[in-house]
């Protein structure tokens, strides 16, 4: 049998910027997080079940930056979801029925209908409104590997001027996801991608084993390194590897 000669690593970013609205119950940003939980965040978890009744080996690295966290666990932003869910299940029922002497059309109508009114079912009554332990668990059995973020998606060549800045990004980063995962975390996704060597002693500090970072920093790094962008290098004070 031939040996491998390479791996593909798939690692996902999840975030979306911090939007809570309390004074307003119909605010257009806050379909930012209803969209994405409809077109991303449900549809991940439901194939990350399929691949596991499947038996398919499968690991996936996956970021979840502490603002979608706190989104997701927000319970005034659960329930708008929902109505958010019920207002297009209403709408797609008016239109199945106004479209019913158009084939195409109406079968789109009945296609959101169906849509929607799964995510309902799925987001309500099979987690109970917590995608946030629907992610856990897939962690927990070993085919999700999940990492954090900064605390509000903070870049660091920006931030770096003042340095406690830097260090307050990856303490609460660490800290949330203590707080939802019950575990530290390993990676972390640095916000936009940025990178600045300050931030290492505080990587160090917090225990984080590894970095997703542009690629730019890699392909600069010194010594350049033998593989690019194609292998994972490692940090001067070999502290953690950079991806």
């Amino acid at each position: 049998m031939k040996e491998p000669s390479g791996y593909v690593s798939f690692v996902l970013h999840a975030h979306l910027p911090f939007i809570h609205h309390p004074e307003s119950e119909d605010y257009l940003e806050e379909q930012w997080l209803f969209e994405a939980i409809s077109e991303t965040y449900i549809p991940l978890l439901t194939n990350f079940e399929m691949l596991v009744k499947e038996h398919v080996d499968f690991r996936i690295t996956m970021s979840i930056t502490p603002p979608l966290l706190y989104m997701l666990d927000n319970k005034l932003l659960q329930q708008r979801y929902i109505n958010y869910l019920k207002k297009h299940i209403e709408l797609a029922e008016k239109e199945i029925k106004r479209t019913v002497y158009d084939k195409r059309v109406n079968d789109l109508a009945k296609y959101y209908f169906e849509r929607y009114s799964n995510d309902l079912k799925i987001f309500r009554d099979k987690f109970n409104c917590n995608l946030i332990q629907g992610f856990k668990y897939f962690q927990d059995i070993g085919v999700l590997e999940i990492i954090t973020c900064g605390a509000t998606h903070g870049y660091f060549p920006i931030l770096y001027t003042t340095e406690q800045s830097v260090k307050a990004q990856i303490a609460v980063g660490v800290q949330t996801y203590e707080k939802y995962f019950g575990r530290k975390p390993k990676g972390i996704w640095l916000p936009e991608c940025g990178y600045v060597p300050e931030s290492d002693k505080y990587l160090k500090e917090y225990g984080i084993d590894y970095i997703i970072m542009e690629s730019h920093g890699v392909l600069y790094a010194e010594p350049a390194p033998l593989f690019g962008t194609f292998a994972p290098i490692v940090s001067p004070n070999r502290n953690y590897s950079i991806w």
